[in-house]
């Protein structure tokens, strides 16, 4: 099979523009009036027409509403269903512009089968993650067992995790349903531990059709971070109250960056870590904090993410600039830490998702002014739960998570001259004394 390298290019392009095809256009001229008188004839009584004519693969009609937003689209959807058409209302250039496309609901049975499966896998695949997490003396007994058993050391670990996964996901589901959207069951994504070390890539579910407003698509955006949150900070808070301080350094640990509400949880429990120990999190911590993380993830204003979503709700036909402007965040956002994931993360999400958003059914009713002030919400969130730096410590003697903006600032203050591999000496020996000194570290034992 020959594949064009150009046209697979413009496909895997993030920054391409979405556009519709030609159906419409593509069609017999008498055929072509033939559609469009009868598609005018079914808005004319809710709808002053002034322009008509084909776009993509439907037809288009720009003019006045003689009713509401919500009562027209109530009116033409069946008219339009029988017909094989679904209408979308937008406003542009001061008109009302009604577009009428092919049917766009997802059709096929559902098979919850599937869904049951996939979480039977992922269970399993959190379960052997879990076993790689110490820190529960009742369930560390358990890896002694000389025989299966000795799994559900991992229990702790796995049971949290996937009650935030499906509560966030639960959150989109019943918020989908309230706002008479139709949807699909949660699908769990389970994935191989050691390789992927929490044992699932998450969870998603299917919209089967487009949300109605952007009211709608707000609540059942915001309804799967929230319902998370639920879950994840009483988590994290039992967690870190079964956590423990011990004697030790943080070498032959994997060390994950703490994120400012997780450090504030720490200091609630706490206080200072004494120079000379760490802290040894239990499983249910060490789980609130990949809930925390996955939330966190979801919640940059990108293409379909929760966040992206939460973004088209607010500012409508600029989400893709404002997308845009994340991706660029992030990559800022990689070089200022240090750290590669923020890249690793950005290009994915640039590749695989894009910055493109399927509008609603009705994009021309506006957001509530308690939905508006709710928006905020989603942006506190992020600066609360994302990690700067989520990796290993860095073996240049940087700052690790949670602490480099405090070294970023001294760094910039001072006039000492940084050399090209790395920072001076002197630097690097007052940093990691510092990191010793002040930043709690959660760890687990080196698999």
């Amino acid at each position: 099979m020959s594949v064009n390298p150009r046209a697979l290019l413009r496909r895997l392009w993030p920054f391409r523009r979405v556009h519709a095809g030609g159906a419409a256009g593509s069609l017999a001229p008498e055929v072509f009036l033939t559609r469009q008188d009868l598609l005018r004839r079914n808005v004319e009584d809710v709808f002053v027409v002034r322009q008509a004519g084909g776009r993509g693969h439907g037809f288009v009609f720009a003019g006045d509403l003689l009713v509401t937003p919500a009562r027209a689209l109530a009116l033409l959807e069946p008219r339009f269903r029988l017909h094989g058409y679904t209408p979308f209302l937008s406003r542009e250039g001061g008109l009302t512009w009604i577009q009428a496309l092919p049917l766009a609901v997802v059709s096929g049975r559902a098979r919850p089968s599937v869904n049951v499966l996939l979480f039977v896998l992922t269970s399993l695949s959190t379960l052997l993650a879990g076993w790689f997490f110490v820190g529960s003396p009742t369930f560390d007994a358990l890896r002694a067992a000389p025989d299966w058993t000795r799994l559900f050391a991992g229990l702790p670990f796995a049971v949290t995790l996937l009650a935030i996964l499906g509560t966030h996901e639960f959150g989109h589901y019943f918020a989908a349903r309230h706002h008479g959207a139709p949807v699909s069951l949660p699908y769990f994504v389970p994935a191989p531990p050691p390789l992927f070390l929490f044992g699932t890539l998450g969870a998603v579910i299917r919209m089967r059709a487009p949300v109605r407003d952007r009211n709608a698509l707000f609540d059942i955006a915001v309804a799967g971070p929230l319902a998370g949150l639920a879950v994840a900070v009483p988590a994290l808070i039992l967690g870190l109250g079964w956590s423990r301080i011990v004697p030790g350094s943080p070498e032959g640990q994997i060390v994950f960056g703490n994120s400012l509400l997780y450090d504030l949880a720490i200091r609630f429990w706490f206080g200072r870590v004494p120079e000379g120990t760490m802290l040894l999190t239990h499983p249910v911590a060490d789980a609130a904090w990949a809930g925390l993380f996955v939330t966190a993830l979801n919640l940059f204003p990108l293409g379909q993410l929760d966040g992206g979503r939460i973004a088209y709700a607010l500012f409508g036909a600029h989400h893709r600039k404002v997308s845009i402007a994340t991706f660029v965040a992030l990559v800022v956002l990689g070089a200022v830490t240090g750290s590669p994931n923020w890249y690793v993360f950005a290009g994915l999400v640039a590749l695989l998702i894009g910055f493109h958003h399927a509008p609603p059914l009705d994009a021309v009713t506006r957001l509530s002014p308690g939905r508006h002030v709710l928006g905020a919400l989603p942006l506190l969130l992020l600066v609360l739960l994302v990690p700067p730096d989520h990796g290993r410590p860095r073996k240049d003697g940087g700052p690790p998570g949670g602490r480099w903006r405090k070294h970023m600032k001294r760094l910039l203050r001072t006039k000492r001259s940084r050399k090209r591999c790395g920072y001076t000496q002197r630097w690097q020996s007052e940093t990691v004394n510092s990191m010793m000194r002040v930043s709690p570290l959660r760890s687990v034992r080196s698999t």
